[in-house]
């Protein structure tokens, strides 16, 4: 029998995005938080999710209240410290079965790449079936961005197992342990970027600032 192609409703999916890492290169702090000209990478980022996911979760280490003014929850790491972003996954699939059971995938989406597409939810849920968990995550230019993904919320046990027992954080070496598909993306036609371009250091601020000031605003 043929797995089921049934598009995923928005009622049946979780936005995470993921800012728990500790920014080094970008000299340490809240990337997500940083002015980029009146408005802060996160509020980029939700400008782009909001209009394609329901509900979002906030994935953040330390202190919430300084994430008040955007009135999402907050979810720490639920295992280790600062353990990367498969525990920023874990912590949105853990949301999702304690506090809205309906929900039954989440999609992770990084907290430094402003310019993600505007149908990657879309995208990446009508890659899946509905009556199996199939893991999807996002490409571009021949390369995976495996913080990008849909995450069924039936693996939120086997990957807390995976991270409480001290196996890798990497990714990739958790979803080999899965089925998953790739999902291909272009460059974004609004700004010639690769969709997927993120702020890891402080000369890409300034691309992404001048990018704005270019081509959004």
């Amino acid at each position: 029998m043929m797995a089921s192609r049934q598009n995923l409703t928005k009622d049946k999916l979780l936005g995470c995005v993921l800012a728990g890492g500790q920014s080094r290169r970008m000299g340490g702090g809240d990337k997500s938080l940083m002015d980029l000209g009146g408005k802060s990478m996160l509020d980029l980022i939700l400008a782009r999710l909001r209009p394609q996911i329901t509900d979002i979760v906030l994935n953040a280490n330390g202190d919430p209240s300084r994430f008040k003014r955007f009135a999402l929850p907050v979810v720490a790491d639920p295992v280790g410290d600062y353990a990367g972003p498969l525990a920023g996954v874990l912590a949105g699939l853990s949301y999702a079965e304690q506090h809205k059971p309906e929900i039954s995938h989440v999609v992770s989406v990084a907290g430094d790449t402003p310019f993600f597409p505007t149908d990657l939810v879309r995208r990446l849920s009508a890659a899946v079936p509905t009556d199996k968990p199939v893991i999807a995550l996002a490409s571009s230019s021949e390369k995976l961005h495996p913080v990008f993904g849909l995450w069924p919320v039936a693996l939120r046990a086997d990957l807390h197992d995976w991270l409480a027992s001290g196996k890798s954080g990497k990714v990739l070496a958790f979803v080999d342990r899965h089925n998953s598909v790739e999902v291909a993306f272009s460059l974004d036609p609004a700004t010639g970027l690769d969709p997927f371009f993120n702020a890891n250091r402080p000369d890409d601020l300034t691309t992404v600032r001048d990018t704005l000031s270019q081509h959004i605003q």
